[in-house]
């Protein structure tokens, strides 16, 4: 049985609250799981202390297990240094300006330059 650390979805509408579980990899997201390990309130301010909370020796528990941490948990894994933290994938070329808005940019960085000896 493959098991994962994720993150399951409460709170109401536009109000996200998660928890953080250990669960097979096969029940749905807020469905059956086998331990709860911590919370995550992403509506708090970043450096609010209840915005992340982990359980971290259980934590290491189900890491040396086998579990394998999805992509944002791994990230709050790293923030806290329990785990490395992951490597940072570029962004893809499709979401960069387009050609034409390359050349605005330019244009407009010429002209502050311009001003600024002016």
């Amino acid at each position: 049985m493959s098991v994962s650390i994720r993150l399951s979805r409460g709170g109401a509408k536009k109000r996200p609250y998660y928890r953080i579980v250990v669960a097979s990899s096969r029940s749905p997201r807020d469905g059956r799981f086998i331990e709860r390990l911590g919370t995550y309130n992403p509506l708090l301010p970043q450096d609010h202390a209840e915005r992340l909370t982990l359980n971290e020796e259980r934590v290491k528990y189900w890491l040396s297990q086998g579990a394998q941490p999805t992509d944002r948990v791994a990230k709050f894994l790293g923030y806290k240094g329990i785990t490395a933290a992951p490597a940072v994938s570029e962004q893809p070329k499709k979401s960069a300006p387009k050609a034409k808005a390359q050349e605005r940019a330019k244009a407009a960085a010429e002209a502050a330059a311009a001003a600024a000896e002016a």
